[in-house]
């Protein structure tokens, strides 16, 4: 049984909760504590707002526990602002969070709560289906070092890539009734 921790300090925690509920061998919890941190084999950053979860995450003393984790292997997946908390670069931002993923991405990219949009592609590394993407105020990679692997574009946009142990999404998977990403991310639990 593998545990998959939701880092629950702000965004989409029960959602993806739910999500990883749908398959066998996953136990899905919320996690807030270091020690729950600790205790678990994979962790999903949420979206949400990546100022909120990045002051959070230093004020619940978690940065360093998670990121010493990724970088010893944990897989780790950041939807929509937790891209942003795991970029080593946010190009319209000063502030940095974990910086354990070589990209560099632009906050709110695709700009207001008024410009949130929705789309579907064939993503045949993920599904065989078409696949509903939900981008809500969504950064996107501007940058990725060559050890990144772009799964998707979207008008030239990297919107999903991987690196070793570390998934990032513009989109909200959490928000579609889709399984193929929450899918693709238990597969990398092993």
């Amino acid at each position: 049984m593998k545990k998959i921790g939701v880092l629950s300090l702000q965004g989409a925690v029960s959602e993806h909760i739910d999500k990883l509920g749908n398959f066998e061998g996953i136990q899905p919890c919320a996690v807030k504590y270091k020690h729950e941190i600790e205790a678990v084999d994979a962790l999903i950053i949420p979206g949400g707002e990546s100022t909120a979860i990045g002051k959070l995450l230093s004020d619940f003393d978690l940065s360093g526990i998670i990121k010493s984790r990724i970088l010893a292997g944990m897989p780790v997946w950041g939807t929509c602002a937790g891209m942003v908390i795991l970029a080593k670069k946010i190009r319209n931002d000063e502030r940095r969070h974990l910086e354990v993923m070589d990209i560099e991405v632009m906050r709110n990219g695709y700009g207001r709560q008024i410009d949130s949009f929705s789309t579907s592609v064939r993503l045949t590394e993920i599904s065989q289906g078409e696949i509903p993407l939900v981008f809500i105020r969504a950064p996107y990679v501007v940058g990725a070092d060559s050890k990144v692997k772009v799964l998707l574009r979207i008008n030239e946009n990297i919107v999903a890539c991987r690196q070793d142990n570390m998934l990032a999404t513009s989109f909200h998977p959490e928000l579609t009734e889709d399984l193929s990403f929450h899918r693709y991310f238990a597969g990398m639990c092993g």
